[in-house]
């Protein structure tokens, strides 16, 4: 029986995806790093995967958005607004470990969120206790960055082509629109997707253990990992 809210062969996908994240050290707590380009589906897809878990799943699934671990504003663009800063004073990596991966890892509740990015304050949601052997998936840009590869069980990329992220990431922020944004090399998204091919090149060191092709939102695909292709960019 279809779902409410999900396209048939859309579901059939993650549902066969929802099987290999609950297979990750099973009795045990994992955690899944769910990765991709601004624009990719990452933040829908976790959401469908959380509706589906209890019908499908046999352990409890949890998300976390390193979106939540943003730095302030003063400290994000305090070297200036450059692909290089975007990719390496974007986010509070410690304050993620604190209060996500080391508690969660030694059986203790998570803090999800730290900072709100919209609002740039801080944030004090309430403690989530997850049950012994749940998985927990994180989501977000930059998660295979060397310094954050030990963090994770695995990884899942999301993948989908820069020319149809970059109007799907713009899309969110209408208010943010200029003519001609919809290119990826257009000069209004010179910060964020300079940064996201810097940090590409150096995704290609830590290969992620499963890739979804979200380019087709109706008709998904599980690819096998192949880090010659030109599918990794």
């Amino acid at each position: 029986m279809t779902l409410p809210g999900f396209l048939p062969t859309r579901q059939l996908v993650l549902v066969d995806l929802l099987a290999l994240l609950m297979s990750v050290r099973p009795g045990e707590r994992a955690v899944v790093a769910v990765d991709g380009v601004d624009g990719a589906g990452k933040t829908h897809l976790v959401g469908e995967l959380l509706a589906l878990a209890p019908h499908v799943a046999g352990r409890e699934l949890h998300a976390v958005s390193m979106d939540g671990f943003h730095r302030p504003r003063r400290e994000r663009y305090a070297r200036g607004r450059s692909a290089e800063t975007c990719y390496e004073d974007s986010y509070d990596y410690e304050a993620f470990r604190r209060c996500v991966t080391r508690p969660f890892r030694a059986g203790r509740e998570v803090r999800p969120a730290v900072h709100d990015v919209a609002t740039d304050a801080a944030v004090h949601p309430d403690p989530v206790e997850p049950s012994e052997d749940a998985v927990l998936l994180v989501e977000g840009v930059f998660l295979r960055r060397p310094e954050l590869v030990d963090e994770w069980d695995a990884s899942l990329l999301v993948l989908v082509p820069l020319e149809v992220a970059t109007p799907r990431g713009n899309a969110r922020f209408p208010h943010r629109r200029v003519p001609g944004d919809e290119d990826p090399d257009h000069p209004a998204n010179a910060r964020y997707v300079a940064g996201q091919r810097r940090y590409l090149q150096q995704a290609r060191l830590h290969p992620p253990t499963w890739i979804l092709d979200n380019t087709d939102l109706q008709r998904p695909q599980l690819l096998e990992p192949d880090p010659d292709a030109p599918q990794w960019f």
